[in-house]
């Protein structure tokens, strides 16, 4: 039996040695937006931002003004309002008045066949003009020189898609534990760095910051191509890069910030509709994810102590490779490097969620987003 331990302690911590630090090296080499250039006035090509926002009045104003503290030339914002029926409609509208760039598109009815995200979307493009197309959330703060540094990286790498890795607010140890962790799976599962290479099939699309060349985003299929797609900021990016885009990831910190969900018990409902869908909705998949990250992020830990030998060694290499990268992921995201030892209790928690995501849609045979209930049979067929 030793030597079955020995050879699985063995393969994870290769897991570590090879893929883990090779991702860890080049999240760390991510080009980062304060050390780009702030883009000249005639180097600002034309851009579209577009949201969505639906019953968002407690998180919309704040965002709204740092809208209208971007410094750019040649913007226009374009906030979709899809059939809110709290203050939303009303603080749109007050903006507008305060912010010529401010045009409001309203969605009363979604039609068969769409989210309403996607839809949403779909409309900002239609009434949209800019050479660059810029999707984020009704929730997201920006400082002022955002789009100018992000222009810049934009056309200094030649780019047709960037998207950025945003600075999360997080509030207490709870939400910095899970979202450290979250951040390792991943940063682990995509490898950021890959997204440059044009040999790779690798894409990665944050709902935050993506910004995307008009034409490619056409030849893409716009968002029409994502009527059903759940994760629609990560197919986005599929879509450009099977067009043949190139693609960018970096790192925006302060420049783009967000509070995704507060509190440790809204995160866990906020991706319930998310984690499974991520995996196609095929049960085999989120079965092999759950195995790779017990094995490489709590088996060792849970082990060490009643192995002897090579094996504990191994185990060992694991732990220590892992405590450094959450470690570092906790830096970057301002949560502290103590965050490294945590990671057990993290993978205890997202392996909860990820069952969580995948047994409630079971149970209700689809999901429920934007206060509309969504069949699981049409959401796989709207991945076929």
């Amino acid at each position: 039996m030793h030597w079955i331990a020995s050879l699985v302690f063995g393969l994870i911590a290769l897991f570590w040695l090879t893929h883990g630090l090779r991702v860890l090296y080049g999240a760390l080499h991510l080009p980062r937006l304060q050390n780009c250039g702030v883009a000249s006035d005639e180097d600002c090509a034309s851009i579209s931002l577009l949201f969505a926002a639906r019953d968002e009045e407690e998180k919309l104003p704040a965002a709204l003004e740092t809208l209208s503290a971007l410094d750019y030339p040649r913007l226009e914002i374009i906030a979709i309002d899809d059939r809110s029926t709290d203050a939303t409609s009303r603080i749109l509208a007050e903006h507008n008045r305060k912010d010529a760039r401010l045009r409001v598109v309203r969605v009363n009815e979604l039609p068969k066949g769409w989210l309403g995200k996607p839809h949403a979307l779909q409309k900002g493009y239609e009434a949209s003009s800019g050479e660059l197309l810029l999707f984020t959330d009704a929730d997201v703060q920006f400082l002022p020189d955002t789009l100018r540094r992000a222009v810049s990286l934009f056309h200094e790498r030649k780019l047709d898609h960037l998207t950025l890795l945003c600075g999360l607010v997080m509030k207490g140890f709870w939400e910095k534990l899970v979202l450290t962790f979250f951040a390792v799976v991943f940063q682990l599962s995509t490898d950021p760095q890959r997204v440059t290479n044009p040999r790779s099939r690798s894409y990665v699309g944050i709902g935050a910051f993506q910004l995307v060349r008009r034409s490619v985003y056409e030849a893409a299929g716009t968002h029409r191509k994502l009527a059903l797609e759940v994760v629609d900021d990560l197919k986005l990016a599929k879509i450009v890069r099977e067009a043949g885009g190139r693609s960018c990831v970096g790192v925006a910190q302060e420049h783009v910030t967000v509070r995704w969900h507060a509190g440790f018990a809204n995160i866990i409902r906020g991706v319930t509709k998310n984690f499974f869908a991520a995996a196609g909705y095929r049960i085999g998949l989120v079965v092999a994810h759950c195995v790779i990250i017990f094995l490489a992020c709590l088996l060792p830990f849970v082990s060490i102590a009643f192995l002897h030998g090579s094996a504990r060694i191994f185990a060992a290499i694991a732990i220590a490779i892992s405590i450094v990268f959450q470690g570092c992921v906790g830096i970057v995201m301002k949560a502290g490097a103590v965050y490294g030892i945590t990671q057990p209790i993290g993978a205890v928690v997202y392996l909860y969620m990820v069952f969580r995501s995948t047994a409630v849609t079971l149970w209700q045979g689809g999901v429920v987003w934007r206060g509309t209930f969504y069949s699981l049979e049409e959401l796989r067929r709207g991945q076929e």
